[in-house]
């Protein structure tokens, strides 16, 4: 399970995706949160599905990486799913004593499980198509109008990519440890939950151990690099928008309207 987590992986590539600005491609992901939200009926839903799995193939990157970080959160999403059954209104097409399972369920409990796999999706194009120090740089950009409010922008910026990069190497970490404890016998595996959470804790100390070695190691490169924050740097590489984000542009208005006129001129599903 640990080896399936694929969230803030980087992947190089040259596909379209790829050579967008930053700063478009994170401007774009909250506008498709948002169209993912508003969509109130199947057509609306089915645009944002398919703009999505389009916005997918142009990455080029091998789909079972994003059905990795799908199965990651496989359970949450049934979880969620299924809790969803139980509230709605309408006809009701199954009923037990008091529990019984409406039309309007079953529309929010579909609504609910594709907008978070939509949701994974296009999160998962930001993390694998930007590299952290591009993406450092675009937060910052982005929030370069709270310096007025004497807001550390860049130190922000860069706690946020740090965190992201260090995901999968924390995973990684873990992985070995997991490894190490089973070589040495332990079973973790078996048994009830409790019995589960309990063997975790010989993985958790020196997990913790190693997150802070390697936050020291972090710390005292950067001091021995003189770096001192956000104030008179300069970059090595440049943000500039270019005609591809326009042209990504047109298409996510594009697919706004859409979204707009699906939910003008068919019912709404879910309210």
């Amino acid at each position: 399970m640990v080896r399936d987590i694929t969230l803030g992986q980087y992947m190089p590539g040259r596909s379209i995706v790829h050579r967008l600005d930053a700063r478009s491609k994170i401007l774009m992901l909250l506008a498709i949160i948002v169209f993912i939200f508003i969509a109130n009926n199947y057509m609306a839903l089915m645009l944002i599905t398919l703009s999505s799995l389009l916005v997918v193939l142009l990455t080029k990157i091998s789909f079972r990486l994003y059905l990795k970080s799908m199965k990651v959160i496989l359970i949450v999403v049934v979880f969620t799913g299924i809790i969803n059954l139980f509230y709605g209104n309408g006809q009701v097409l199954w009923e037990w004593q008091f529990i019984r399972i409406t039309e309007g369920g079953v529309n929010n409990a579909v609504f609910v499980t594709i907008r978070i796999a939509a949701l994974v999706l296009v999160s998962s194009v930001l993390t694998f198509t930007t590299s952290p120090t591009d993406l450092t740089d675009a937060i910052e950009r982005l929030l370069k109008p709270l310096k007025i409010f004497h807001i550390k922008v860049h130190e922000i910026a860069m706690m946020m990519t740090i965190a992201l990069r260090f995901i999968p190497v924390l995973l990684e970490e873990t992985d070995k440890i997991m490894n190490a404890q089973k070589a040495r016998g332990a079973d973790m595996e078996s048994g009830g939950l409790l019995k589960r959470l309990k063997a975790l804790i010989p993985v958790l100390i020196p997990l913790f151990v190693s997150a802070f070695r390697r936050a020291n190691d972090l710390a005292m490169a950067m001091e021995c690099r003189c770096y001192n924050g956000g104030k008179g740097r300069t970059r090595m590489r440049v943000l500039h928008f270019s005609m591809l984000d326009l042209w990504a542009s047109i298409f996510l208005l594009a697919v706004f309207a859409g979204v707009i006129l699906c939910n003008i001129y068919f019912p709404a599903t879910v309210r």
